[in-house]
């Protein structure tokens, strides 16, 4: 009988093809199984339409049974943090999208320390991370460190409020920090730039740390050269939020309608709206990158100076160190108990012998 000749492998590539060129391709198909994972937090006083232009950047309908308080109830209320998350698919790419919102900021009559909240819940989120990265099971941790913090600046007054520099100076080096203008719509075009013009010379002066998008590399094409230039120089970016749908120039627009026209809301003539959904999509990634890399290193290193690192552990030891002297005492008195009896039984012989005694003299 002959014997079957074994089915010889074929390279499917090219003489001379290695094909470790096709790593990306294996990296793009594994992190579009996984899904994204990001958290944006909004911080900024009531009525600056945040919750209204976060549902215009996703399309989604975050708050659906949003109620807003009163003036008497805002007087004596506090800082809260409200996590939004919701599941976001397009074509066929998973984004997990945890969105942090801070009712009752900048509300109250005193705002000392309406920031602690929130400062709290940043460092909450590195603590968590921290903590899961250190234990046994490391395969599922869910990313909830804040990547990302737009900050919305209002548009009634001169460039930043003394609340607006101490809040950016007690989080710059924990988070990200997008500055926004906020309702750019009650603002002209020469206001807006004399706003954006002070408000970054503030920044400047109160050495507030923002975050600076990354330059483009040299081999990047001109289209996103230009398109990073252009984002740079927005910054702070002036936007308008809107989930109505206008018809104008005979086409359905999301925009706000105004006796005197319509403001569009993804008309980069209008506003920054545009620009600040393509410098969050774009950035994604080095947001993400720089929170691992700078905020939550930073985090990481002064945690683990104050012995952070071994809190988990000690737990253990702890408890295995009450375990050993509860198991010593226990011995100690099992040891106590045997001796007891030991004297009981010789007392009992004891007495029974001086019995005996008696008697036989009787």
């Amino acid at each position: 009988l002959s014997k079957q000749q074994p089915t010889q492998f074929i390279n499917p590539e090219t003489p001379g093809y290695v094909g470790f060129a096709n790593l990306p391709n294996q990296v793009h198909r594994k992190s579009v199984k996984k899904g994204f994972e990001f958290t944006l937090m909004v911080v900024g006083e009531s009525g600056l339409g945040k919750s209204t232009l976060i549902n215009s950047l996703f399309l989604t309908d975050l708050y659906p049974e949003r109620i807003i308080p009163g003036a008497a109830e805002k007087i004596e209320r506090t800082v809260q943090i409200e996590a939004s998350t919701v599941e976001i698919e397009e074509r066929g790419v998973k984004l997990r999208l945890t969105v942090v919102d801070t009712p009752g900021y900048g509300d109250a009559i005193n705002c000392r320390d309406c920031f602690k909240t929130i400062i709290s819940y940043i460092d909450e989120q590195f603590e968590r991370y921290l903590h899961d990265e250190s234990g046994l099971n490391r395969r599922h941790i869910v990313d909830n460190r804040v990547h990302c913090c737009f900050y919305f600046i209002s548009p009634f007054g001169h460039g930043l409020k003394p609340l607006d520099v101490a809040f950016m100076k007690a989080i710059h080096n924990k988070v990200n920090i997008v500055p926004v203008i906020a309702k750019a719509d009650t603002l002209t075009l020469k206001e807006r730039e004399r706003l954006k013009k002070r408000i970054l010379d503030e920044i400047e002066e109160h050495n507030i740390k923002i975050y600076h998008l990354p330059d483009a590399e040299s081999d990047e094409d001109e289209d996103f050269k230009e398109q990073t230039r252009l984002l740079k120089a927005s910054i702070p970016f002036s936007v308008v939020g809107s989930n109505q749908l206008i018809e104008a120039k005979g086409k359905k627009v999301r925009g706000r309608l105004y006796p005197w026209g319509v403001v569009e809301v993804e008309n980069p003539e209008h506003n920054d709206f545009l620009k600040l959904r393509t410098m969050l999509i774009t950035h994604m990634q080095d947001l993400q990158e720089v929170t691992q890399d700078l905020h939550y290193e930073n985090f990481r290193s002064e945690r683990l100076k104050r012995g952070g690192r071994l809190k988990v552990e000690n737990e253990d030891m702890n408890k295995d160190q009450i375990l050993l002297e509860k198991e010593a005492e226990l011995r100690r008195m099992q040891e106590m108990i045997a001796r007891m009896q030991a004297q009981m039984q010789m007392q009992m012989q004891g007495g029974d012998s001086d019995s005996g005694t008696l008697g036989h003299h009787v």
